[in-house]
């Protein structure tokens, strides 16, 4: 039943942007923006139980490794754990001279006098001053006017600015953001911003960083990129200003807000590994800067390695990534659908030839081994799989290289087993299936020895037709020739040999030879039969009794 219209009335849509001559639609992004991780202080606020000093440490070289630049370390007066970790990065000698840390800080004189004694000593920061500006939070929270609000955000500043001499010659950037301001009227967020450069004073030279959070999705992406444009677009002084972006995931747009608010022309992202965050999150850096390398764009991240960052991410958080996250997750490489599997084995298969210059693998955007994933994770089989998948995981795992029409005879028996399990089954378990499906069928027929070839032309097999042991002798060119003629002869119904491939299994010395070997009789499907042993001659024979013993024919 659809919900209680009724309830709908208590809600109003998000007012449109006046911006006729939007460019944001017709632009692309061709560079990478500032990256700033905020998963210490912004992402630690959301766990159900905060990181200790020790988890924060671990995740801040976890971060410093990945190529961050910047890095929200924490909001030092809030606790006695953000002020301890801040001194032991400081004193410790822990910051990387190319990494700046920032810290976050209301617009308040105490909490501010706090944030610079747990910076004494540093040389370089970002000091990141917020206060909330949308009507809700001036309503509800501050009880304040418009100019009340400005007089918040530009005291914090004085504040901020009057104590600059405590850190020497520390260099000093600020960061303002208008929190809330996706739901701020865009005339009043830019003159709060112009306030705050009013009394800072930047240069093009020392520029400030302006950062417009989404701190709740209210609209569509499009809403949120043409407040961006339009703040940029009336923005004084801009050559003074970074304009940096932060976005939520409220309406599960996060991604899309970030990537065309970079699009509306600011320069800097902030956001967290996976998208841990208050309420549903915020942006995963690793999704946007993985989009960005899809595309053939330098992301100056290093995600390589997403196996282990993701092992440091969930130790350090207590947060476990979704099996579907976008590139992290266990089963985003993972094809549980016959078609999807079958066109990625064909798409792997082009690749490895070398013959195309741009990766163009179906269902799969990304390379999975660029991040640091195997092939072997990409195929799964479940009863929803089809022939491909069933084919790549036994080639991929055992060099099994079935013939295109013993897929598809193989790929509905194994499906069929699947199905009664109920569950997906790993690989061994699908070779299993394999072997004793065309390996370890012995009745009617089980090849015993081969006396090889003899003079005049002839083959002689030595063999037990349920259970009564005989010789097969027959004229022929091969084996398998001689052997079709001897066991004609010997009462089998006239059949052919339609199908017939061989190749090594494994490599070196131990490498032994497996047969595929087709069969058809007069008005009957074919069946085939396989065949594994040391003598390349020996492998086609077992694998032509195989394919007699699927058929039931003695």
């Amino acid at each position: 039943m659809p919900m209680n219209t009724t309830l709908f009335k208590k809600y109003r849509q998000f007012p449109q942007i006046s911006l006729p001559d939007r460019q944001w639609p017709n632009r692309a992004i061709t560079a990478a923006p500032i990256w700033c991780s905020v998963d210490l202080r912004d992402g630690n606020q959301a766990l159900p139980m905060p990181m200790n000093v020790s988890q924060k440490f671990d995740l801040f070289k976890a971060l410093v490794r990945c190529g961050f630049k910047q890095v929200e370390v924490g909001f030092p007066s809030s606790s006695d754990t953000e002020f301890a970790f801040i001194r032991q990065l400081i004193e410790g000698g822990h910051i990387p001279d190319d990494v700046t840390i920032q810290a976050l800080v209301q617009a308040r004189e105490d909490l501010i006098e706090r944030t610079f004694q747990s910076l004494l000593g540093i040389k370089r920061a970002i000091i990141h001053v917020y206060n909330s500006t949308s009507p809700a939070q001036r309503r509800v929270v501050f009880g304040l006017d418009k100019p009340g609000i400005t007089a918040v955000a530009t005291r914090g500043v004085r504040w901020i600015k009057d104590r600059l001499p405590l850190l020497g010659d520390a260099a000093v950037t600020l960061e303002y953001s208008p929190e809330s301001f996706s739901a701020t009227e865009v005339e009043f967020a830019l003159e709060v911003c112009h306030a705050v450069m009013d009394v800072w004073q930047p240069t093009s030279e020392s520029k400030i960083i302006i950062n417009l959070p989404a701190t709740v999705e209210v609209a569509t992406p499009n809403v949120y990129a043409d407040q961006v444009e339009w703040f940029i677009r009336n923005l004084s002084n801009r050559r003074s200003a970074i304009v940096s972006v932060h976005t939520h995931n409220d309406r599960g747009t996060g991604t899309a807000c970030t990537e065309l608010g970079l699009l509306a022309g600011a320069e800097r992202v902030e956001g967290t590994l996976f998208g841990n965050g208050e309420r549903t999150g915020n942006v995963d850096i690793i999704t946007i800067a993985l989009n960005l390398f899809t595309q053939g764009i330098e992301p100056g991240l290093d995600f390589t390695d997403l196996n282990a960052l993701k092992e440091v991410y969930e130790r350090a958080t207590g947060m476990m990534v979704p099996p579907r996250h976008p590139y992290a997750g266990e089963l985003v490489f993972t094809a549980f659908s016959g078609s999807h599997q079958d066109a990625i084995k064909k798409g792997l298969a082009e690749w490895q030839t070398g013959k195309r210059e741009f990766w163009d693998v179906p269902y799969l955007p990304i390379d999975p081994g660029d991040i640091g994933r195997k092939y072997q994770e990409v195929i799964r089989v479940t009863s929803q799989s089809g022939k491909g998948g069933v084919a790549y995981l036994l080639e991929s795992r055992f060099g099994i290289k079935l013939p295109k029409d013993m897929q598809r005879e193989f790929g509905p028996i194994a499906n069929r087993q699947v199905d009664t399990l109920a569950r997906e089954v790993k690989a061994d378990e699908l070779r299993a299936m394999f072997e004793a499906e065309y390996i370890n069928r012995v009745i009617p027929w089980t090849f015993l020895a081969s006396d090889g070839h003899e003079s005049g032309g002839s083959f002689s097999v030595r063999v037990s037709r349920n259970g009564e042991e005989l010789n097969l002798t027959a004229p022929g060119k091969g084996p398998i020739e001689a052997l079709v003629h001897a066991l004609i002869e010997a009462g089998v119904p006239r059949f052919e040999v339609a199908g017939y491939e061989e190749h090594a299994l494994g490599s070196g010395e131990a490498a032994q030879a497996i047969a595929y070997v087709g069969i058809k009789f007069a008005e009957r499907e074919m069946y085939w039969g396989a065949g594994i042993d040391d003598d390349i001659k020996l492998a086609p024979m077992k694998a032509l009794f195989s394919a007699l013993n699927r058929a039931s024919v003695s």
